[in-house]
Formats: C-alpha cells, sequence, structure tokens
C-alpha cells in the first residue's frame, strides 16, 4: 500500500546535554518519512520558503522520496525552530520559533498522490488535518497525531478531525488533557467513542501503549544505552509503525501489535544522534537485528 505523510519541514537549531547543533534538518514529516521509508516508499507532502537549503532536497531525493508534494512556496521562509534539553528525558524547552510558512495556507496534494493508501497526519492544525483527508480519495489507513496546543485551542475542529480517522495518536499527557481522565486506558477509551478504530499513547521513556474497544497492549521503550536527542522521537515511531502497516494486509491487533514495536526501534535508532544522523544511515537489517534483540527481551513463561 502507499504511504504520504504530511508535516512540518523546518531547520533546527538543537543543544542537549551532549552537544549543540545548528541549522540541521528538521520537522515532523522528515523523522517520520526517514523512519517510514525502511518499510516502503514515502510520498511526502509540505511547504518550504525559498531559503529551503539546496542540499536538504537533495539528500530527500538521494532518499527516494517521491518530492512531487513538495512545494517551495515563493516570498516565504522556511519553519525554524530552535530548543534546548535540560536532559534526555525531559520535553524540550523552546528557545525561539519562527513558523514562517507553516502560518500561511497548507500544502496541496498533487493529483498523483490522490489514489494513496494510508495517510498519516502530523501535529498540524486539525483543520489542515481534515482538508488534507478530503484531497485523498479512499484510503484504507489514516492516522492522525496532534499536540497541546491544538487540545487547548482547537477542541472542537480536533473532535471533528478525530470523527475521520482509523488511529489516533497522541503522547500521555495529552491524552489526560484532551479527556479529562488520570488513566490512560480511560483516556484511550474516551477518545475511541469519538471515532478512530484505535488509540496510540506514546509514554516516552515508559514505552508506547494501543488502546482498541477490545484490547490493550503496552509495550516497553527499547533499552538504549545511548539517547543524543530525543527530537522526532515520536514521529520517527509513527514513521515505522506506518511504514510496517504498509505492508500488512489485515490491521487487526496482531498487525497493529507488530507495528508498535517496528516503531519502537525505529525511534531507538533516532535518539541516538542528533538530527538525522543515525538514522539516516539505518538499514532495514540493523532494525531487524534490534528487533530480535526486543522480541527475545520481551519472552515470558506464565506456566
Amino acid at each position: 500500500m502507499s504511504l504520504l505523510v504530511t508535516g512540518s519541514i523546518g531547520i533546527d537549531d538543537l543543544k542537549t546535554p551532549f552537544g549543540e547543533v545548528k541549522g540541521v534538518f528538521g520537522g515532523s514529516a522528515i523523522h517520520f518519512s526517514l523512519a517510514a521509508r525502511l518499510f516502503t516508499p514515502v510520498r511526502l507532502v509540505g511547504v518550504v520558503g525559498e531559503d529551503f537549503p539546496g542540499e536538504f532536497r537533495a539528500f530527500l531525493e538521494k532518499q527516494g522520496f517521491d518530492l512531487a508534494g513538495l512545494e517551495v512556496r515563493k516570498g516565504s521562509k522556511t519553519f525554524r525552530w530552535s530548543g534546548a534539553y535540560v536532559d534526555v528525558t525531559s520535553d524540550a524547552q523552546t528557545l525561539a520559533v519562527e513558523v514562517n510558512v507553516l502560518a500561511e495556507a497548507g500544502p496541496k496534494v498533487p493529483a498523483s498522490f490522490a489514489d494513496s493508501d494510508c495517510l498519516f497526519l502530523a501535529a498540524t492544525h486539525p483543520a489542515l488535518q481534515a482538508d488534507m483527508i478530503r484531497q485523498v480519495r479512499s484510503p484504507k489507513l489514516i492516522v492522525a497525531d496532534t499536540r497541546d496546543l491544538w487540545i487547548n485551542t482547537q477542541r472542537e475542529p480536533l473532535i471533528k478531525t478525530l470523527g475521520m480517522v482509523t488511529g489516533a495518536i497522541l503522547n500521555d499527557a495529552e491524552a489526560l488533557l484532551f479527556t479529562g481522565e488520570s488513566n490512560v486506558i480511560l483516556a484511550g477509551r474516551k477518545i475511541l467513542t469519538l471515532g478512530p478504530e484505535f488509540v496510540i499513547i506514546k509514554r516516552g521513556q515508559h514505552g508506547v501503549m494501543l488502546v482498541t474497544t477490545e484490547h490493550v497492549v503496552s509495550l516497553p521503550a527499547y533499552p538504549t544505552t545511548k539517547v543524543v536527542d530525543p527530537t522526532g522521537a515520536g514521529d520517527s515511531f509513527a514513521g515505522g509503525m506506518m511504514g510496517y502497516l504498509t505492508t500488512c494486509r489485515d490491521l487487526g491487533v496482531a498487525a497493529l501489535r507488530n507495528a508498535l514495536a517496528r516503531g519502537t526501534i525505529t525511534a531507538s535508532f533516532t535518539i541516538e544522534g542528533f538530527s538525522k544522523e543515525v538514522i539516516e544511515k539505518t538499514t532495514l537489517t540493523d532494525v531487524q537485528r534490534r528487533l530480535r534483540e526486543y522480541a527475545e527481551m520481551l519472552q515470558i513463561n506464565v506456566d
């Protein structure tokens, strides 16, 4: 199945206890795509400004992404974000943000992408997410991410968008904020009543949880000993998850559980370096090797 992603494409400045980098490739769509391409070709839809570095576009082309949906908007500037981490287990502190082109009209899905089977909507404005859904003819799988900003300021549009998707993905704090619950399982079940068939709750270093009407699946994070930069970990998780799901005929709970494991592994590579420096060198063989270690770790005997 074909996979389309839309989200931010940007330029980041990052500082963590392990170093500092400036002007590196960032954005939710980029972190997602670099993970997803390990499993399937990726159709990238996004908008950048005239200042978008030529070497960034050349990198995307080298990775084999279909860039028919990448719009370079004249007179605009690319999204920029500067962030710092006091420690790598905490949330980033935003030092500066230049929304730039992301404050303008959203990107358009090219006609050649309108037949996409799977659609991932990164955490943009829910009205833009809904507009993107309407531009794809008959997707079999639609998953939408969100964040606390939209929960706090765009609740009604977000509820409408959630009624249009197959799955919702958000972190534990966002799930509790959105639902008013104090338990993530109950939060997931409440979100299910809005329309999604499944809810995925990211829990950072504590792993990930899948909630459906009949099942709850909880997986731990991969125990990497090297965490350099957690930026993009959630989008990398989503990329690995969605990339794997495009290879599945059945999208039942077994496939979703296996997809969670793949997403967990791709995210574990992303956090081991700044920006794309580790995930761009990662191969499917690397993923499979770490996945076997992860599966071995999870074996239990209930007798």
